[in-house]
């Protein structure tokens, strides 16, 4: 039975911005104050708003906050309105008589005063529809009466229009018109479908939509950690909507009490700048903190808490205090590539890029408070300011379970506030094979781009934003054998470093300056290469050239042609965009821009209905020395594969097959077995493209995508070079047949090992 006086009751109004907030009380309710549910509450709501008229948002407050939007409030401010109206019209038992008859006005005034005064408020499609049903009485009870009967009703009757007339003008009405059929008093169904709050516990700024949608169509779930996803449809759109319901959404009210209670005493202390220089160590120090004062919190409580309850509640706790809120739930979930959160925040969804499902919205609703607090924390991470001055903040976000990208822009760029994009880096490194499972890359462009890395090629990664441009970088640092040192320089750390290093790599990463930021102490992107020619003989990777910077890289690939592999990524949708970027756009001399040998394009392949897209690499196009000014004009482009939209691959053009490559040759004139000979330089390329293809086969045949990643394609690639070495020094000659013979029965043999290996484990 419902309590309709909570035993603490109040609301305030509150304004923020352009928002008038009703909140109401609901602290020690016996059940989850809901205008869709609860009839008492409906109706307190609506008589609220009796009061204080205009609002643009209803919050229950009761441990979590409810929070209706403005959409939803409009629904009840609506009936409010029309009830006031309702009872200017004086339908009293005097009035009713004197419009009609004493007599008749006695039968009816009880039913009508019991849908106007307590049905409208706390079920008004209950009244609407009785009204209907009174009318429909009415029209019977005519067709028996006498002409004067009638003349009385078909005064009442008028009286029922302009009250059916006041309900059929709100919106709630005319939403459910269609539903009222076989309506029953209390079914509150219909109610669900239009009013459904987001749920924003007391510990976090952030709302978040917990009910899936009544009209959704479900087509995927799964759980990240104990998070819940779920992919729905939505008939009246095209975007998919991107469900979770993380744990902290889930407690019981004994937990919330503690997270809550927990959250305050942690506050007093604000971490410092100089914690933040070292975020893990300072969530490491604060994850022990949180779980002695849980523990301490569930003592006080009287509340039992399992081991796993302390450990949910501590890594709660821990994001949000010095983490990042339910940013951290999503960026855990590796299938979510993107998220974007636009301005003015409170009133818009977050949106992510999903791996299956492409573009999505969220259920996921941030605050300026939750924008705001995220913004001082990148601050101090990055030690980048975030000002009038510098609107972008560009920077890299790492976590427990996840590496990001983040891009922040502030006022005045952004006149409505704070706006955000995150970039989620995949957790290992990309690998040739894996491109080709997913049809980024043919086998034999693996192959060819893995002959280009051992050639010590300049490589130009050029495409779109989020065509993959850093992926590829990534796995051709894979292709470097680890005998070599690396040294990487980005603005934003994006390139898997760390991973790299715990592989064996010899790899040294540089952070330079941002191009978009100005008074730091940071070194130049330019200083930061030119630097590198001072550090011993190096591959060197460039993150993304951007600005001033394509100078010194140029110098650099000038100077470490024919020595070590230089490579970097560029916005470019063609060769010829690389050259009008690189010349025209950042400066570079034409003949400086020759030391390019090969530019790899790759660019997003949209299906004709507009409503999916993928990744592919679409061009490898070598960059040619006999030229003066236009490349396009003067051939200085030759195109060695170009993706085939019937094949949806790669394909080698002409100037490949016929061996009309001069980077290709160029190569071959310092191997002895090669030099002169097409043949030998092709079915090298073939051999690696068919050991590549040789191990997503395998690894699609035991269902073992671990051997598509970083760890094994690395033994992969030193067990070829180890073969090609050994035979070559057995015969004198690199026998492709036998090479291939020896790299098949290695990785058959280290397959089944590792596959035992995994069986035992389980």
């Amino acid at each position: 039975m419902e309590n309709d006086n909570p035993p603490v009751s109040g609301y305030e109004i509150i304004r923020e911005g352009d928002d008038i907030i009703l909140r109401i009380n609901y602290e020690g309710y016996a059940i989850v104050p809901s205008i869709e549910d609860s009839a008492a509450v409906m109706t307190r709501t609506i008589d609220i708003l009796l009061e204080v008229g205009r609002v643009t948002k209803i919050v229950f407050s009761q441990r979590r906050d409810y929070e209706y939007e403005m959409d939803q409030a409009e629904l009840l401010l609506e009936i409010a309105d029309a009830y006031k109206k309702m009872i200017k019209m004086n339908l009293s038992f005097a009035s009713l008589a004197s419009q009609t008859s004493p007599a008749f006005a006695q039968s009816i005034y009880t039913t009508l005063q019991n849908i106007l005064y307590n049905l409208l408020k706390s079920d008004p499609l209950g009244a609407y529809v009785e009204l209907m049903r009174l009318e429909r009485r009415m029209e019977l009870r005519m067709e028996k009466e006498t002409r004067q009967e009638q003349k009385v009703i078909e005064n009442f009757m008028s009286i029922l229009d302009k009250l059916l007339q006041l309900f059929e003008s709100t919106q709630l009405i005319q939403h459910c018109k269609t539903l009222v059929s076989g309506y029953h008093l209390g079914d509150r169904s219909i109610y669900r479908t239009l009013f459904t709050p987001s749920i924003k516990p007391d510990f976090t700024y952030t709302k978040l939509s917990a009910s899936p949608p009544s009209d959704g169509k479900e087509l995927a779930s799964y759980n990240v950690n104990d998070t819940e996803v779920t992919i729905y449809s939505i008939p009246e759109t095209i975007q998919y909507l991107y469900h979770m319901v993380p744990p902290e959404f889930r407690l019981s009210e004994e937990h919330y009490q503690i997270l809550d209670a927990a959250r305050r005493i942690m506050a007093e202390h604000r971490p410092k700048k100089s914690e933040f220089v070292d975020p893990q160590r300072m969530r490491s120090i604060f994850s022990k903190i949180g779980s002695d004062l849980i523990e301490e919190l569930a003592q006080y409580y009287n509340v039992r808490l399992s081991e796993k309850n302390v450990q949910q509640l501590t890594d709660i706790l821990i994001r949000y205090t010095v983490g990042f809120g339910l940013i951290e739930n999503l960026l855990a979930d590796e299938r979510v590539q993107d998220i974007t959160i636009n301005s003015p925040l409170g009133h818009i969804p977050m949106f992510i890029v999903h791996a299956d499902f492409v573009d999505c919205r969220t259920n996921i609703m941030p605050t300026i408070p939750e924008a705001e607090s995220w913004a001082s924390k990148l601050r101090m991470i990055s030690g980048r300011p975030l000002d009038e001055a510098n609107p972008i903040l560009d920077t890299e976000l790492e976590l427990p379970r996840a590496r990001a990208r983040v891009a922040v822009i502030g006022p005045p760029l952004n006149p409505h506030g704070l706006a955000y994009a995150f970039r989620r880096h995949r957790d290992k490194p990309w690998t040739l094979p894996l491109f080709v499972q997913s049809h980024m890359v043919s086998p034999l462009a693996a192959g060819m781009l893995s002959f280009l890395v051992d050639g010590a090629r300049t490589m130009l990664i050029a495409g779109t934003r989020s065509a993959g441009k850093t992926s590829v970088l990534s796995s051709l640092i894979v292709e470097i054998m680890r005998k070599y040192r690396i040294i990487t320089i980005e603005d934003t750390l994006e390139l898997p470093t760390t991973p790299l290093r715990n592989l064996g790599y010899n790899i040294q990463s540089m952070k330079v300056a941002s191009a978009l930021t100005s008074g730091t102490t940071e070194v130049s992107a330019s200083e930061g290469i030119r630097s590198t020619l001072r550090l011993g003989d190096s591959s060197l990777i460039v993150g993304e050239v951007r600005s001033e910077e394509a100078r010194a890289l140029y110098e650099a690939m000038r100077v470490g042609a024919l020595a070590n592999v230089v490579a970097g990524t560029i916005h470019g949708d063609s060769p010829y965009g690389v050259f009008d970027r690189v010349c025209n756009d950042l400066q570079v001399p034409k003949t400086s821009f020759k030391a390019t040998d090969i530019i790899v394009v790759a660019n997003p392949i949209r299906s004709a209905d507009g409503l999916h897209r993928w990744r592919r690499v679409t061009q490898i196009t070598e960059v040619g020395k006999q030229w003066e000014n236009d490349p396009m004009r003067e051939h200085g482009f030759t195109d060695l594969m170009k993706y085939d939209s019937k094949t949806d691959s790669l394909q080698p053009t002409s100037s490949l097959i016929h061996g009309d490559s001069e980077i290709l040759k160029s190569i071959a004139g310092n191997v002895k077995d090669w030099a002169g000979n097409w043949d030998a330089v092709w079915e090298n390329i073939q051999l690696r493209a068919d050991c590549k293809k040789l191990l997503v086969d395998l690894a699609e045949q035991v269902k073992n995508n671990d051997l598509l990643e970083a760890p094994f394609v690395l033994q992969c690639n030193d067990q070829f070079h180890r073969f090609s070495d050994q035979i070559k020094e057995e015969i004198g000659t690199l026998d492709i047949k036998r090479i291939y013979a020896e790299y098949e029965q290695w990785l058959k043999r280290a397959i089944k090992k590792g596959n035992i290996m995994k069986k035992m484990e389980y």
